[in-house]
């Protein structure tokens, strides 16, 4: 990712469960594979005090550019990739962790365009996806004609924009939240569904609005979250794959994630002016 003679420079914004294990990988790991934390934002900056160097703490978002960073990471909200997104890629590649951001349309056209301008990789990481390069391998080549994802956690795992889960008790068991498109959920459930965001950008062709997604609040999933992804394509192809993701209650990202996106972030070495799935 870097060589001897360079650090690869790394801009974390957002300090929340993921944020925190990415800052203390790259503050642990990073010095020997050539990594260096250049900066950490959070909406509450007291809240790093003591948890992070005090020379990494970036109190004003917009003073990012003195930093000088390779990449840029999000883990916070959607709202940061809409009011930063463009201005990270005219200076970093940027891994954007709210991928749900994408289904706006004309903020989806203006981040591949500043991509392209700048020479700067968008990258999408898979997290809870299994197969996300499968179906975009699919996508690529014409086969791929619908793409369904169901995600089923407990509902204290869900943070949604809308009242779908007023009410809910303990024991009441399995409720269909909302089914429709991608397009649809993201603004419903804008923490939650960034799994089905990811699989919009890889199944291109089908987009945010052609990719078919269910949220099902379910509570006898004390111990997970459960991705359910149905792949349908030419001649009768068809993929079915059920992913239980550990997660404790109230978790809105699944334990086996962070490590997923700690992945990906080691595949963030820069692939051109494009929007690359990792």
């Amino acid at each position: 990712m870097a060589t001897s003679s360079s650090s690869f420079r790394i801009g974390i914004v957002g300090y929340g469960h993921l944020g925190q294990h990415l800052v203390d990988r790259i503050l642990g790991d990073g010095a020997g594979m050539g990594l260096t934390l250049a900066f950490v934002w959070n909406r509450n900056a007291d809240k790093l005090k003591g948890l992070v160097p005090d020379d990494r703490i970036l109190v004003d978002l917009s003073a990012f550019e003195a930093r000088k960073c390779d990449l840029i990471v999000e883990v916070c909200h959607p709202q940061i990739v809409k009011d930063f997104g463009v201005q990270f890629l005219s200076r970093a590649h940027f891994l954007v962790g709210s991928p749900s951001a994408l289904c706006d349309p004309n903020l989806n056209r203006e981040l591949r365009r500043a991509a392209e301008q700048h020479g700067r990789t968008l990258y999408v990481p898979g997290g809870a996806l299994w197969g996300g390069q499968d179906i975009q391998r699919l996508d690529h080549s014409g086969a791929l004609q619908a793409l369904f994802i169901r995600m089923s956690k407990h509902p204290s795992c869900f943070r949604l924009t809308g009242d779908a889960l007023s009410g809910w008790t303990e024991g009441e068991g399995r409720r269909v939240l909302f089914g429709g498109s991608v397009a649809e959920l993201c603004p419903l459930a804008p923490n939650n569904v960034n799994t089905m965001a990811a699989a919009a950008v890889a199944a291109g062709t089908l987009g945010f609005a052609g990719v078919r997604g269910e949220i099902v609040s379910d509570t006898a999933l004390s111990d997970f979250h459960v991705v359910e992804v149905e792949v349908t394509g030419t001649n009768g192809f068809s993929v079915h794959t059920v992913r239980r993701n550990p997660a404790q209650l109230g978790a809105v990202t699944g334990s086996a994630t962070y490590n997923s996106f700690w992945n990906s972030l080691m595949v963030c070495k820069g692939h051109g002016g494009r929007v690359y799935l990792c």
